[in-house]
């Protein structure tokens, strides 16, 4: 029998990483609840080092056979590049429905509530500091990705690298700032449906701006070590399409929750 494929789709090896990242998945739900009622964070951390564990095998096979086995061709990346379009269409209508919580809870506050919005008895961050400030990196972020972006196309490997950089250390930035504006919050997510609404939308979202962060950073990594080229960058492209979807759910969330809401 050929050995060799007499079609342009890449038929993939088979791989252990969708079971050990869904075994990672479980332990880190698990995990959550124990450390919720139990006040034990073991499995969590096992669960987040297997999931950790799992990405940098899973992303270097991906790596491997994308770049060096040439497995990605025409046909495969327009496959991956509609597998991501549908990714971030699931992504909208997941921050939708927080959306959707929020102005139900703010149109018509209910008596509990005290009719008014917000509720009676919270504090509102104001909407001109740290949020501001978070709004300014994100936006700022979008600039540096689309400037590292214009830069593989042209193969300019300084400027990519300098890009990609910069948008890795604004995401730290804007993570660092999210986690102290939590810190001195003045309420909490058990805090009737503003606290709940306010650090399930913001919180799922500085979840992604994580993730987006880690995918930039082996964007990174892989532009150093020269794997990306003018017609060939899918990996950086998809990248910098799921941060460009975190840069306008910020300003949503930054209009209607920080501005609009307080």
């Amino acid at each position: 029998m050929s050995t060799h494929a007499n079609h342009p789709f890449h038929l993939v090896d088979y791989s252990p990483w969708p079971l050990t990242g869904a075994l990672g998945a479980m332990s880190t739900v698990s995990g959550l609840i124990m450390w919720f009622h139990q006040y034990n964070n073991s499995l969590l951390l096992l669960g987040n080092l297997i999931i950790i564990l799992t990405m940098i095998q899973w992303w270097r096979d991906i790596t491997r056979e994308g770049t060096f086995q040439g497995h990605h061709t025409l046909i495969v990346t327009i496959g991956l590049r509609w597998g991501m379009i549908l990714f971030i269409i699931s992504e909208v209508f997941f921050f939708v429905s927080f959306f959707w919580a929020f102005f139900h809870s703010s149109l018509s506050p209910s008596i509990e509530l005290g009719a008014i919005w917000p509720p009676t008895g919270i504090t509102p961050f104001n909407p001109f500091q740290i949020p501001l400030l978070n709004t300014a990196i994100l936006l700022t972020s979008g600039v540096t990705v689309t400037w590292a972006h214009h830069s593989i196309m042209e193969n300019n490997y300084t400027q990519g690298v300098q890009g990609l950089f910069f948008t890795v250390i604004l995401g730290i930035y804007f993570t660092t700032l999210q986690a102290y504006e939590y810190i001195e919050a003045s309420f909490s997510i058990a805090d009737s449906v503003y606290g709940s609404t306010f650090f399930m939308a913001t919180g799922f979202h500085g979840l992604h701006v994580i993730i987006g962060t880690s995918f930039l950073l082996v964007c990174l990594i892989r532009q150093i070590k020269c794997h990306f080229s003018a017609n060939h960058h899918f990996g950086f492209e998809a990248a910098a399409w799921y941060w460009h979807f975190v840069d306008v759910v910020w300003l949503f969330l930054y209009i209607s929750i920080y501005w609009w809401g307080s």
